[in-house]
Order: C-alpha cells, then structure tokens, then sequence
C-alpha cells in the first residue's frame, strides 16, 4: 500500500504540475473515460477470469484508489506530452517508451507488501507489453475524438 500511495501522489503531482496542453474539459473526459475504461477491463480480466488482481482476490476498497487515482493521471501525461505534429517514427518511439515505463512501473508494482499491491494470476508481464500499446492508441483516440467535439460550435 505505501508503494501505492507514493505512485498516486508523485504521478497527480507531476500530471498536473507539468499540463500545458490539456484543458479542465479534457482532463474530466480522460479521467472518466480512463475509470470507465480500466473498470470495464478489471471487471472481466481481474474478477472474472482471475488474471491479475490488486492486493488480494475478490472486489476490495483498496483497488478504488487503482482505479481512479493511479491510472488517469498517467494517461494526461501520456496525452499532455504526446508529439501530434512529429514524424511517425518519434510518434512510435513516443509509445515504446510509454510501454517500457508502463511494463517496469508494473513490475515494480508486483514487489512483495507494502511496497507492491499487483498480483499476477495467469498473466504475464509479456501480455502487459503487447496489450499496452493498444490501451494507449484506445485512449489517443478517444481524446482526439474528444479534441474534434470540442470544436463544434453551438
């Protein structure tokens, strides 16, 4: 649990400190979408099919704080920094090392009480890397598709 914490509070610090990009809106929308999104995939991948869970198996107030304060911060990162305008190949560079970071971060996550709080089931560190890339293409969409409403004028 303290591992947990300190991760909340230096990936809130830092995502917010650092935002130069992202509006209030926007922040609300990837924060809900991102709660939305890894409660969805907890949901089946943790409870039901017992891939990876946070503490102990089984639904637990501990987990909430995975939920809604680790991940989205993380994800404005992810979007504050992102290069829009780069070249593909800085753009692809940008992701492997978002996955690097995710992939260590998770690792690290799994240490032993009270550093770590994340269990693997039948999951694999492996599918963290393959799944990963796909999670953060799902969240640029969604914010570019975010990006494209925001523009409409009433």
């Amino acid at each position: 649990m303290i591992g947990l914490i300190i991760a909340i509070i230096i990936f809130n610090v830092v995502a917010f400190i650092t935002n130069i990009h992202l509006t209030k809106n926007q922040i609300v929308h990837i924060w809900a979408f991102t709660i939305a999104l890894q409660g969805l995939a907890d949901l089946y991948i943790d409870q039901k099919y017992h891939a990876y869970w946070y503490f102990s198996k089984g639904v637990e107030w501990e987990s909430l704080l995975t939920l809604t304060l680790l991940i989205p911060p993380i994800n404005m990162m992810f979007l504050n920094w992102y290069p829009y305008r780069s070249t593909l190949i800085r753009r692809g560079l940008y992701f492997f090392y978002w996955v690097m970071f995710m992939v260590i971060y998770e690792m690290i996550a799994m240490l032993p009480e009270p550093w770590g709080y994340f269990n693997y089931g039948w999951w694999k560190l492996l599918y963290s890397a393959l799944v990963d890339p796909l999670l953060l293409i799902v969240v640029l969409s969604y914010f570019k598709w975010i990006c494209k409403i925001e523009k409409i004028k009433w």
